[in-house]
């Protein structure tokens, strides 16, 4: 095969922040878990994190992973977290309490702040924003050398990428909007040179948010240290969903590594004497095979469905020599 993960780091030596995607039940976590174990058997002291809000890390390495890196018995690089959101949406809520608290103080308005609260933080995609900053924070924190996420179902994952860009342009409406508004007190104050004088942590925030918010947009649009995998099935739907999402991904300019192939039977195995359920099944895999080689470029692999579940770090080896072959 041409184009192989191998081939992938050998022309990208500076990568350090890969992201696994795809429909739901393709096989994400085996498949990023496989690359992290890799990536760290060179070497490299590897972080594999889920920002799916459904993990499936400790069930995968029979291990609680949740909320702190942990590291995989036998390794010496290897560490796994499910991120914990729940921290973070109370953190975040705390913030928002103080932000609101201080906005409503600035604009003289007699209203308390629990009254925004829960309208603010029950937003669907308040736990995505929560997810987002902890993935900021992880890897802004620097621990590790290179980075691996399980991400959730790939709508998800497009939000949750996205987000960066999203922010942006929030932030950016916000601080147009608070500078114009302070401009506004000003001119309608007897009090001028202390308004000027007057601390303004929201604008601060803002500002600090709007830097943060940037160098994750940098990081994620780097194709020398960021790329987003697919992982799909032989199957009709999973290759569709990347059809209809992969356009959006690179318009955002968040660069594809390419396209992994999961639980491809292994045709040598099956003869005429073999079920023909499995027969139907291997030209069903052809058929889609060929489509997913002439629609997609850079096919990096094909990982074969074993004969028994990937769980526990013995069957994600294998997963791994299977994606990593020697």
């Amino acid at each position: 095969m041409k184009n192989t993960m191998a081939d992938f780091f050998k022309e990208y030596p500076d990568m350090r922040y890969i992201y696994f995607g795809g429909k739901g039940g393709v096989g994400k976590t085996v498949v990023a878990a496989a690359a992290a174990l890799w990536m760290a058997k060179q070497g490299k002291r590897t972080l594999l994190a889920s920002t799916n809000p459904v993990h499936s890390l400790s069930n995968l390495f029979q291990l609680d992973v949740f909320g702190k890196p942990v590291l995989m018995p036998g390794t010496e690089n290897f560490y796994v977290q499910e991120i914990d959101t729940k921290e973070t949406i109370e953190k975040s809520k705390t913030e928002i309490r103080e932000k609101i608290s201080w906005f409503l103080k600035f604009a003289d308005i007699p209203t308390k702040a629990e009254d925004f609260i829960e309208s603010a933080t029950m937003n669907p995609a308040f736990e995505e924003s929560a997810m987002f900053e902890n993935m900021v924070n992880i890897i802004f924190e620097g621990a590790f050398e290179f980075y691996v996420f399980d991400t959730a179902p790939t709508a998800n994952a497009r939000r949750l990428l996205g987000m960066s860009k999203v922010y942006g342009l929030w932030v950016d409406k916000m601080m147009k909007s608070r500078e114009d508004a302070k401009s506004m007190r000003l001119s309608l104050s007897f009090r001028k040179k202390k308004v000027e004088e007057e601390a303004d942590p929201l604008l601060d925030y803002l500002t600090t948010f709007r830097d943060r918010i940037e160098q994750m947009r940098v990081i994620l649009t780097d194709k020398e240290r960021s790329a987003f995998f697919f992982v799909t099935l032989l199957e009709s739907l999973p290759i569709a969903v990347i059809r209809r999402f992969i356009g959006w991904f690179e318009d955002f300019g968040i660069p594809i590594g390419g396209v992994i192939v999961n639980q491809a039977i292994d045709k040598s195995d099956v003869g005429a004497d073999s079920a023909e359920f499995v027969r139907n099944r291997v030209k069903m895999q052809d058929r889609y095979r060929e489509e997913v080689y002439k629609g997609f470029e850079n096919v990096r692999g094909e990982i074969p469905l074993f004969e028994k579940e990937v769980r526990g770090m013995e069957m994600v080896g294998k997963l791994s020599e299977a994606l990593f072959p020697v």
